[in-house]
């Protein structure tokens, strides 16, 4: 059993009690236990308030050369970790050790590097004389204590994410990630104090979102909230932080498109869609759920994706050569399993996966790959996020169809457009209504680019240099030039202030 003592990290305190419910981290891919914690309660998560709250007086005065040097150290920690990252990530989500390795930790690490040199350029709007007679400036200053949640997909990516822009701007952190994975989160921190970081600056607390979860969100003394997850529980967090005047970013749930022109090429479209559909067994926000295509090549390309989806191994994730893993929880795997099967009862054609496996990995919670055609533009499995290996197929007639359809549903996380036309290309580029948009390829991110939705899937950013703007304020200094005791627009005031 993994060793889960170190249930909550508050001040560089690593605390092993605590007097809420006990809560049982299962490795999906078998059903045994890694271990149990007890859970973070209302009043702990206050203390951890209290002391990001002190720690924020001496951290936001940290030059950003110091906050940068410690950011830039986490980097280097993090990568001598990255084997053990790697490890702990697939053993609390069930996802493929490759995936782990070779996407979710160096993501993260780069992230991390980013936000160290991102540290370093705060820009603001040059000094200047607006009016003659001053002198006007733009501070961009700290928030103060922010609270975030991370998700269970992506636990250690999605923690740095909503840690390093907050922690780069100097604020300070509690954070609460998903009650079922916290390992590597524990990890970012204890590496976080080993490089540096002043106690207090971040911190983790663990437990489920309707206790620890509310009793962080609705706290009076956050500046910010930060959530990642569905679209329903996002707007029930915006609720309770609204309460309080609390901001909030927020990044929600999708449903992404994948367009298919009829100049594609169709095997490279094929290709891509299938591993943006498949990738972390679907759980992603960003995975290309919808593939609409033109009608004229639909066959083909439905040929095609079902022959490299039924590719895909389904396996343990700790084997090197498994290309999907389990679902991250029995209970998920259950709801994508009622999802598919209600698109089946409605007439949608199942042409590959729609099971669980039998065999060894029926004691997971897997779910095999599954392409769907023949499913309507209303219905359930096309208009809400199912959050699996699942991938539907729907045709189009024209360019203005296909947009059309791409654009409806509720969100607007990411998209992808599919053509050799450069005209083409730039026409989805405008008209598909998500904060992404790939052209010739889905799934690819960088550091330095955002990440962030419209619609239903939130506003603000993750990543790049914009998320710094999510986790600043912005101040106008303006400074008086002439030195004279009576100005002019005093007597805008009163006569009296400008002669006596």
């Amino acid at each position: 059993m993994h060793e889960l003592a170190r249930c909550s990290q508050i001040v560089g305190e690593l605390r092993g009690t605590g007097d809420g419910d006990p809560v049982v981290v299962i490795d999906p891919s078998d059903g045994s236990v890694v271990g149990e914690y007890a859970a973070a309660t209302a009043g702990l998560v206050s203390r951890a308030v209290d002391e990001a709250e002190r720690a924020h007086a001496e951290w936001s005065r940290a030059t950003p050369g110091e906050r940068s040097g410690v950011l830039a150290s986490l980097a280097v920690e993090l990568d001598a970790m990255a084997e053990d990252l790697a490890q702990q990530e697939t053993l609390q989500t069930g996802k493929a050790i490759r995936l782990s390795r070779e996407f979710d930790v160096p993501g993260s690490i780069d992230n991390v590097a980013f936000f160290s040199g991102a540290a370093r350029n705060l820009e603001g709007r040059a000094s200047a004389e607006y009016s003659a007679d001053h002198t006007s400036s733009i501070r961009r200053e700290s928030l103060g204590v922010i609270g975030s949640i991370a998700p269970w997909n992506y636990p250690l990516q999605m923690a740095v994410w909503k840690a390093m822009p907050a922690l780069a701007a100097g604020n300070t952190i509690v954070l609460k990630p998903a009650e079922t994975t916290p390992l590597t989160t524990l990890m970012l921190a204890e590496a976080a104090l080993k490089v540096g970081l002043p106690p207090g600056v971040l911190n983790v607390v663990n437990g489920p979102g309707r206790s620890t979860g509310e009793a962080l969100v609705s706290n009076p003394r956050l500046a910010m909230t930060s959530f990642t997850g569905s679209t329903a529980v996002g707007r029930h967090v915006a609720e309770l932080a609204a309460r309080n005047g609390t901001r909030t970013q927020l990044e929600l749930g999708g449903k992404a498109p994948a367009v298919v022109f009829d100049d594609a090429d169709l095997d490279a479209a094929a290709r891509g869609v299938v591993a943006a559909a498949m990738i972390n067994a679907g759980q992603d926000c960003t995975a290309a759920t919808r593939a609409y295509v033109h009608r004229s090549v639909y066959q083909l390309f439905l040929d095609a994706v079902v022959e490299h989806t039924e590719r895909v191994r389904l396996g343990d994730p700790r084997d090197p050569n498994t290309d999907m893993g389990s679902l991250a929880s029995f209970t998920h795997r259950d709801r994508v399993a009622a999802m598919v099967e209600s698109a089946r009862v409605g007439g949608a054609r199942i042409l590959t996966g729609g099971s669980a496996p039998g065999g060894p990995l029926a004691r997971g919670a897997y779910y095999t790959p599954t392409v769907i055609a023949d499913a309507s533009q209303d219905s359930e499995i096309v208009q809400r996020e199912v959050f699996g290996p699942v991938l539907v197929v729907l045709p189009f007639d024209t360019d203005e169809e296909a947009f059309m359809l791409a654009n409806g549903v509720d969100f607007g996380l990411a998209a992808s457009a599919w053509t050799r036309d450069v005209f083409r290309a730039q026409k989805a580029a405008r008209q598909l209504g998500a904060g992404t948009v790939w052209i010739n390829d889905h799934i690819p991110i960088v550091s330095e680019m955002p990440h962030g939705g419209y619609k239903g899937s939130g506003y603000g950013k993750d990543m790049s240099s914009y998320s710094m703007e999510e986790y600043t304020q912005i101040k106008h200094v303006m400074v008086e030039l002439t030195g004279l005791t009576r100005k002019p627009w005093h007597a805008t005031v009163s006569a009296g202030l400008w002669c006596d």
